[in-house]
């Protein structure tokens, strides 16, 4: 087993292309996709934050004040509103041509002395909601207008700054966030990591899978091997091992180049949240999150390995192969739904067991009797593939069909 396992890593190690995409490709291109990404979205975001955006209003004569504080928001241009524009359809219609970006309407009601007006309703024609730079600038000027004239109202009533708080908040929720630090963020970024993990497994093993099996197949070499005095028992478990060992290389590969790019490159506040959040795992905690891969790669490797050996060529292979990612993204998306923890049925289900486990070992609440029933269940499953895989292996009708 080790003589077939021996010469699958030289062979895979000769190989420029699967060296290229178990170690160049997780150094240099998924970094680069993910800054890129993030560079793209950022100046996105920014560009259509700075973007002018043209406006009218239509009763400006009601409130001097709201005019002038739209006009001074740098982001916003004042048009005049054509004559013929009148009535509420003519005002939609214009704005859905797109000759403007946003009509304001004052209301004749507008006053500060809310006491006396009543309430104020301002009517906002839009046409995108892509415009939310428009609503959150909107928002901050009525906002302020609203706690002023608030603040006068009492006034005019008599009532104690305390008794305004008490009439504008009669009841107030006082949230105590028990979780620390490393919960709440587990929290949020647990449930991604098991995702990003997985398919970096699954994608580093698909490659060698392919060639060590219907590659084989193709280049004729699969005979030459069959001959040899190694039980084929021992064939199956030295390329079993050889694409786990591809698929494991190329996860930590990927997860090592990702945070050393992030060290180099994060020089402001999320670097530093990073690190303080890395810092607070446990070493015992990462080394667990580490081995909870071993059984989730014997499953791939298991049936990536049998995909393989069924199929007549590389092609063909790659195609069987493919789906499997959609096979694997559905117990991930059952470990995120909420509701879903590590306790009862959950903890035997393959896969989503070990997404639920990473999240929990991230957020530092890991019930560690757990994983008995986790490295049970993922182990008897991935044994009971991989014994199909030496049955598979075996079956002459199977290898030269």
């Amino acid at each position: 087993m080790w003589l077939v396992f021996q010469k699958e890593i030289k062979e895979l190690l000769r190989d420029r292309k699967t060296l290229f995409f178990m170690i160049a490709l997780p150094i240099l291109l998924f970094p680069l996709i993910i800054g890129g990404t993030l560079y793209v979205g950022t100046n996105v975001v920014k560009g259509a934050q700075e973007k002018t955006r043209t406006y009218a209003i239509i009763g400006e004569e009601f409130s001097d004040e709201l005019v002038s504080k739209l006009n001074d928001v740098e982001q916003f241009s004042l048009q005049p509103l054509p004559s013929q524009v009148q009535t509420e359809e003519q005002i939609i219609a214009y704005v859905k041509e797109g000759n403007i970006d946003f009509i304001i309407e004052i209301p004749s009601n507008y006053s500060a002395k809310v006491l006396d007006s009543g309430k104020i309703v301002l009517k906002l024609y839009r046409n995108q909601a892509g415009l939310k730079v428009v609503e959150n600038e909107l928002n901050k000027i009525v906002d302020e207008l609203s706690k002023l004239y608030q603040t006068s109202a009492f006034s005019s009533l008599g009532l104690s700054e305390s008794q305004q708080i008490s009439v504008v908040t009669p009841i107030e929720v006082e949230e105590i966030n028990v979780a620390d630090a490393r919960e709440t963020q587990g929290e949020s970024v647990g449930g991604f990591i098991p995702y990003l993990i997985f398919m970096l497994c699954l994608q580093g093993a698909m490659l060698p899978a392919s060639d060590l099996g219907a590659g084989e197949k193709e280049r004729g070499t699969l005979e030459t091997l069959l001959i040899t005095p190694i039980e084929r028992t021992k064939i199956v478990l030295g390329k079993f091992f050889t694409i786990a060992f591809a698929g494991v290389t190329s996860a930590l590969v990927t997860v090592l180049s990702i945070a050393l790019w992030t060290a180099i490159l994060s020089k402001g506040e999320a670097g530093e949240v990073l690190v303080k959040f890395m810092s607070s795992i446990d070493a015992i905690d990462f080394l667990l999150v580490f081995f909870m891969l071993v059984p989730v790669v014997a499953i791939f490797a298991a049936v990536l390995l049998t995909l393989s050996i069924y199929a007549r060529s590389f092609k063909e292979a790659q195609g069987y192969m493919t789906p499997l990612v959609f096979v694997t993204i559905i117990p991930v998306i059952f470990a995120m739904l909420p509701g879903v923890e590590l306790k009862g049925i959950w903890a035997w289900v393959p896969l989503t067991n070990v997404a639920l486990a990473i999240k929990e070992l991230i957020k530092g609440t890991m019930d560690y009797v757990q994983l008995f029933a986790i490295f049970g269940s993922t182990a008897v499953i991935a044994g009971g593939l991989l014994a199909f895989c030496i049955y598979w292996f075996k079956q002459e009708k199977v290898l030269f069909r």
